[in-house]
């Protein structure tokens, strides 16, 4: 038996007390001053003992028995499975309409709160003061879609033919990637993204010169560029590119995305929200789909590092602290 860390009476005492009480007549009064406790506490133990013998007089929870606006047990199998398609608690509350800390609990006592970081270093955080002042730079390849919806939907194989034999006996792939450039601010968090055919250096710079742009009309300077060690970044097509813009080129150290990180968990949070949040008749399709989810991240999607605000608040709160009104 586990006693409250207050208790007046040990299981003994109470044992006694209701002894007194019940089987040797005791005036309830008497009783409660003989064991230092209040008449209503005698009166308590006394009715526990006659209704259920020594089992009532152990501890019990002192959680209500029924919570009349307690979460349905449906509700909480869909919070479950939407956690294990890899939603966060925020998604899910707001698909959903419930508050994200009811979600959070459920999702704590089910045992899916954290994936946790097991057999990983430490996470090291960082985040720049001022907009433009570090811009994080990456490339996600997808696989063009070819004959409607395929295997993540169907289950197994693809249904098409990936490749086929030229007249030279040469295996040629059918339908090839996309290549998604993806450029996040560091302090803001805000986005651009384009889908390109490939990943050269030419097409490298195009993006980032369009970027560039994109960050000029929000009011936003590039002071510095972080990217992998991948061929594009690593050409003097792209070194020179720098320069004539005026920004300084940063790149990772090999085997280290982590440096890169916040364009790492960007990628995972597009990959989830729209390339594989839907089902796409064809490549055209998807690509049409970017511009809405992009919108909606930057300007309305509350960001768990940003106090649940969307990157756009966290711009003009940054800009009006450093004197910048426009």
């Amino acid at each position: 038996m586990k006693l409250h860390g207050n208790a007046a009476l040990s299981l003994k005492r109470r044992e006694l007390l209701v002894q007194r009480i019940v089987e040797e007549g005791w005036p309830l009064t008497k009783a409660a001053a003989a064991a230092e406790v209040s008449e209503p506490t005698a009166r308590k133990w006394a009715r526990r003992f006659r209704a259920e013998g020594e089992a009532g007089l152990l501890d019990r929870s002192a959680a209500a028995n029924h919570v009349h606006n307690r979460t349905p047990e449906d509700r909480i199998a869909a919070i479950c499975a939407l956690r294990r398609l890899r939603m966060t608690g925020s998604e899910i509350a707001e698909i959903l309409g419930m508050a994200q800390t009811t979600v959070s609990g459920i999702l704590t006592r089910s045992g899916l709160g954290r994936l946790g970081r097991l057999g990983m270093e430490p996470a090291r955080r960082y985040e720049r003061s001022r907009p433009g002042e570090l811009v994080h730079i990456d490339v996600k390849k997808l696989g063009r879609i070819e004959g409607g919806y395929g295997k993540r939907f169907r289950g197994g194989r693809p249904h098409y033919n990936r490749t086929f034999t030229d007249r030279e006996g040469r295996r040629r792939n059918t339908v090839g990637w996309e290549c998604v450039h993806v450029c996040v601010d560091d302090a803001t968090r805000l986005a651009y993204v384009e889908v390109l055919a490939d990943e050269k250096a030419t097409t490298a710079v195009g993006f980032l010169r369009r970027a560039l742009r994109y960050y000029r009309r929000h009011g936003v300077t590039v002071e510095r560029v972080i990217t992998d060690n991948g061929s594009p970044y690593r050409s003097a097509v792209h070194a020179i590119a720098c320069r004539a813009l005026g920004i300084r080129h940063l790149r990772t150290r090999p085997y280290r995305p982590q440096t890169n990180g916040k364009a790492e968990r960007f990628i995972r949070t597009m990959l989830g929200g729209w390339a594989y949040g839907a089902i796409y008749r064809s490549s055209a399709e998807r690509t049409a789909a970017l511009e809405g989810w992009l919108w909606r991240y930057n300007f309305k999607r509350p960001h768990g590092s940003l106090g649940r605000r969307p990157p756009a608040a966290r711009l003009a709160e940054l800009n009006n602290a450093l004197g910048s009104y426009s």
